[in-house]
């Protein structure tokens, strides 16, 4: 056992968190990638950025306000951390300004594509510029002139502003006003008239610039910078045990708009006493000011034009076909006959649509239970449930409301699903359901069958594109009983009156069974015998857990993670994590899969999951552990397992310094898993 009072190596979860968004800022400039994946990974990189802005440092800054005793308690200073963030990510945005200017723009260039700025525009544009301003923008520009004592404009989340220097025609005084660029009323890239062999484009932003001198005629327009704030998005509702859940969700994104700032973004160009003035106006802490490049808001990128120039992306990797065989009509006989597996977007996401559309048409079934998490807008599996209620099938859907970013999706999916006669389940105070399970009861001669699906990710078509993810389709007795328990207690809160034994469930076992399980391999490790743990993972994060993996270690068990995202576990060290190594994979899919693999003295153990080995999901969620019993399939785990950590060309290295070096593989002999994986598939069709 380890000893309770030494300290052993931890890396802060968001400074490691940083160290992956860089990760992703290495694919923008990474030049194996074709010129348009590189643009669509700075837009990752900066939509990542201000989601930890409005989430995790939104954190930092509350915790800064605590009072003395409950900062006592923490294991960190929330001062020092935000200093480190800070610092970290402005050394990041000034690559990422590089990477832009003098690596993608004169490539973009190189194929034609031209991003005009005010100054450059010829006869021809300007006036077409000057119409668009018109016809578009006019009503949207919103000029204040600013004034210490009297005028304080509201400046909202995320939209982009410029702040403008300004000297009075008449006395040559100095003067500041503020003016809206209004991104989301069009796009943020607008297509110029130009000659044939080019492309031109003009960014929103600098079709504002030109165009403002006509906004204040009584003066010279001295000098135009982008500010931009990002404000807090915590709604602060996990923790409430009592009263209408539902209620405080709604009131509470009424406020997200307007909470208060934590991140305000600016033109590193900007004189200083245009950002002087502006500091003491909107009141803004020094440790909030992050300079930039001219343009913000680069997650706009996502919708940067292709012009068809295919050559320009990634080749296309079309999904391979995973109806399960013999038909909607065969489909539970054949998950009777053996387990699916399904790895997505590998495979098609059909085999999920089709499970549900087989069992609105089988007229033995008669109930479908599903949680849902994260929503698609246009949700197929949505409108077959809801066609399901006018086949007489009872149907319930637990949807859990506090899935960040996506409350108001899933609220409306739920009055929708609501109002078509389904039983809707709404999340309770204090408890997240972050597992991804369905449910389909047969009545045969009389008795209850049970299907379950069971998956890493979510129920939702459009990340299923991007999100590697397994799905597991099974009539295990043992593991669908398991799963209708867990269903039963979200439908009544009730705890099952018998205990999870094939799944690890959140809440109840999750924890517990994953100690035992690498305590076997320390007892393994300890009597001489082989002893070997694989984890993959998007987070590590969990002290218990991390100093658990320094005692296998320790002890002599052999591990290797796999983890994308947070990883506050130091790997490498000798005399405490000297049998363990770490990769990283970011590639043009996310990698989203959980799984956990024990040696068990040969006979290996593989779980699936939906949690990672954060604190949150072993100790507040009700996430879903499940086994692979299936040969083949382990089989088939195990190698895509195995390509991940044979990847030399989307693997990093994790280690003590967050280097973020690629792991080195010979010259000759490239290995990217992402896509062996796809051919390892395509070749199994083909057998």
């Amino acid at each position: 056992m380890q000893d309770e009072n030494k300290s052993y190596p931890y890396i802060h979860r968001d400074l490691s968190w940083l160290s992956f968004n860089y990760r992703v800022l290495q694919e923008g400039k990474d030049l194996r990638n074709p010129l348009l994946e590189r643009i669509k990974f700075m837009a990752i990189f900066s939509n990542n950025l201000n989601e930890f802005y409005r989430v995790r440092v939104a954190h930092h800054r509350n915790l800064l306000r605590v009072g003395k005793k409950t900062k006592k308690e923490l294991d960190f200073h929330p001062k020092t951390i935000l200093k480190n963030i800070n610092k970290i990510v402005n050394k990041q945005q000034e690559e990422f300004t590089y990477i832009f200017e003098n690596q993608l723009l004169p490539e973009l260039e190189e194929n034609g594509i031209y991003l005009v700025s005010a100054e450059d525009l010829n006869e021809l544009q300007l006036q077409f510029v000057d119409e668009y301003f018109d016809q578009n923008l006019l009503p949207f520009v919103q000029p204040v002139l600013l004034n210490r004592k009297k005028i304080k404009p509201f400046l909202n989340n995320a939209a982009l502003y410029l702040a403008l220097q300004l000297e009075d025609k008449k006395d040559g005084t100095i003067d500041y006003a503020l003016v809206n660029i209004p991104s989301d009323q069009t796009d943020r890239f607008i297509v110029l008239p130009s000659t044939e062999n080019k492309h031109e484009l003009v960014i929103l932003d600098e079709i504002v610039r030109h165009s403002i001198v006509d906004l204040f005629p009584g003066y010279h327009i001295l000098g135009s910078y982008s500010i931009k704030f990002t404000r807090d998005a915590e709604l602060y509702i996990d923790d409430e045990f009592s009263g209408n859940l539902i209620q405080k969700i709604k009131s509470s994104l009424s406020k997200r708009k307007v909470g208060p700032s934590t991140r305000t973004v600016f033109d590193r160009n900007m004189p200083e006493e245009l950002l002087d003035y502006l500091i003491d106006i909107f009141d803004i802490e020094k440790i909030d000011l992050h300079p930039e490049g001219r343009y913000h808001n680069n997650f706009d990128f996502f919708s940067f034009p292709k012009f068809g120039m295919d050559h320009l992306l990634n080749s296309s990797l079309p999904s391979l076909p995973c109806h399960i065989s013999g038909g909607l009509d065969k489909l539970f006989n054949a998950i009777e006959e053996q387990d699916q597996l399904f790895y997505y977007p590998y495979h098609s996401y059909d085999c999920v649509i089709d499970f549900f559309k087989a069992a609105i048409e089988d007229p033995d079934v008669t109930h479908i239970k599903i949680t849902q998490y994260r929503v698609a807008r246009k949700s197929e599996i949505m409108d077959t449930l809801m066609n399901g209620i006018k086949k007489g099938k009872q149907i319930t859907v637990f949807i859990e409301v506090k899935a960040r970013f996506d409350e108001e999706a899933n609220l409306r999916w739920g009055e929708k699903l609501e109002k078509a006669g389904i039983k809707v389940i709404y999340s309770f105070p204090g408890l997240k359901v972050h597992c991804k399970l369905a449910l389909v009861i047969k009545r045969i001669n009389g008795e209850n069958k049970f299907y379950s699906y069971l998956s890493t990710g979510n129920f939702n078509e459009k990340t299923a594109e991007t999100y590697c993810d397994y799905g597991f389709f099974t009539s295990d007795q043992q593991i669908t009983r398991e799963v209708s328990r867990i269903f039963s207690f979200l439908e009544t809160v009730v705890l099952p009156d018998i205990e999870f034994e094939h799944l690890f469930v959140g809440q109840f076992n999750l924890r517990e069974k994953i100690n035992e399980k690498i305590d076997r391999e320390i007892q393994s490790a300890q009597a001489g015998k082989e002893a070997y743990i694989l984890l993959k993972l998007n987070s590590l994060e969990d002290k218990e857990m991390v100093i658990k993996l320094y005692e296998a270690s320790q002890a002599g068990v052999k591990i290797d993670l796999i983890v994308r995202g947070i990883c506050c576990l130091v790997p490498g060290l000798e005399g405490i994590s000297e049998n363990i190594r770490a990769v990283s994979i970011v590639d043009r899919y996310l990698e989203h899969a959980r799984a956990y693999v024990f040696h068990n003295d040969g006979d290996k153990e593989i779980y699936l999951s939906s949690a990672d080995l954060m604190t949150r999901n072993l100790s507040y969620r009700i996430e879903v552990a499940f086994p692979i019993r299936d040969k083949q399939i382990k089989k088939e785990i195990l190698t895509i397992l195995e390509f991940q950590l044979k990847d030399n060309v989307k693997g990093r290295a994790i280690d003590e310094k967050q280097s973020n070096h690629y792991i080195e593989g010979l010259a000759d002999m490239p290995f990217q898993s992402q896509i062996e994986t796809y051919y390892y598939y395509k070749r199994k069709i083909k057998n």
